[in-house]
């Protein structure tokens, strides 16, 4: 009186009432059919991982190919530098080749989100060292050239025959989207605003000048998409439009100071002038 009262089932052993269950409910179809999407899930998951890691590492070598190039104005022989940023790149592609054979068969915007960053990176730097060569800009259509990977395809099996058809060339292609290369482009304009300055201070006085138009032609293009663009595409201008800011300011100082100030002094001024542009328009 007053206690518990017992379930039916409490009288068997929970061993036995388990396999009582498994044989009431052997697996249908709906088990075996949400097991295969766990397993489509897993497989799709562990891709994505594998796809973050490649396109951290494309950055991270995409970084180091930029500071290298703006050694380019103060070393004595411009040219062992744009070689040597040339094998970076060479990496860096051979680390895209993976990211494009990780894509086969692959909805390549379902995996965006997870290179982007890199594939930004990557177009910031081969459009630096593009412009530090031609002094133009390089168009997407290049940089998909130079994104289609060839290979052997060499068949490991005991019966191979002596045919041609026995080795084909296989095609890896990654076709970088317009708004990761206008987000690239733009940030493009920051690297080119502290050449400038580095420019000035190694005595040459005709870059800024250079990089004064060409910033204006990027800013105008800009312009044309407004906001009828990607979010990402407008957020960034604002930062282009001070990158060109300061680029204009180290050529008024140049054209109307530039015979009163030596030279050895130019890149403190401009400096000085850019941090104060940076307080007046709070940024940090």
């Amino acid at each position: 009186s007053g206690g518990f009262r017992k379930r039916k089932h409490d009288n068997f052993p929970h061993g036995q009432r388990r396999e009582e269950k498994e044989n009431v409910n052997p697996p249908s179809a709906l088990m075996t059919s949400f097991k295969s999407f766990q397993l489509e899930l897993d497989t799709r998951h562990d891709k994505y991982e594998r796809l973050v890691k490649l396109s951290r590492d494309i950055t991270i070598e995409s970084k180091r190919t930029i500071f290298l190039l703006h050694r380019f104005t103060s070393a004595p022989n411009g040219e062992e530098i744009l070689s040597e940023s040339e094998v970076k790149l060479d990496a860096v592609r051979r680390k895209i080749k993976q990211v494009a054979q990780e894509l086969i068969g692959e909805d390549m915007y379902q995996f965006h989100r997870a290179i982007s960053p890199g594939l930004q990176e990557y177009v910031e730097a081969v459009s630096f060292q593009y412009f530090i060569k031609t002094r133009s800009l390089i168009s997407v259509e290049e940089i998909n050239k130079q994104l289609i990977f060839t290979a052997e395809d060499r068949e490991e099996t005991t019966n191979m025959t002596s045919n041609s058809h026995d080795k084909q060339p296989h095609t890896w292609s990654l076709k970088v989207t317009p708004v990761d290369y206008l987000l690239g482009v733009a940030d493009l304009t920051g690297e080119l605003m502290r050449l400038c300055i580095s420019s000035v201070g190694n005595g040459d006085i005709d870059t800024p000048f250079e990089l004064s138009q060409f910033l204006r032609q990027i800013y105008d293009g800009f312009t044309f998409i407004g906001n009828t663009g990607p979010y990402e595409v407008s957020k960034k201008l604002y930062t282009l439009k001070q990158s060109l800011a300061k680029v204009e300011n180290a050529c008024y100082t140049l054209k109307v100071r530039g015979s009163e100030i030596p030279k050895h002094m130019l890149a403190d001024v401009f400096s000085t002038k850019t941090e104060l542009i940076d307080q007046e328009e709070g940024l940090p």
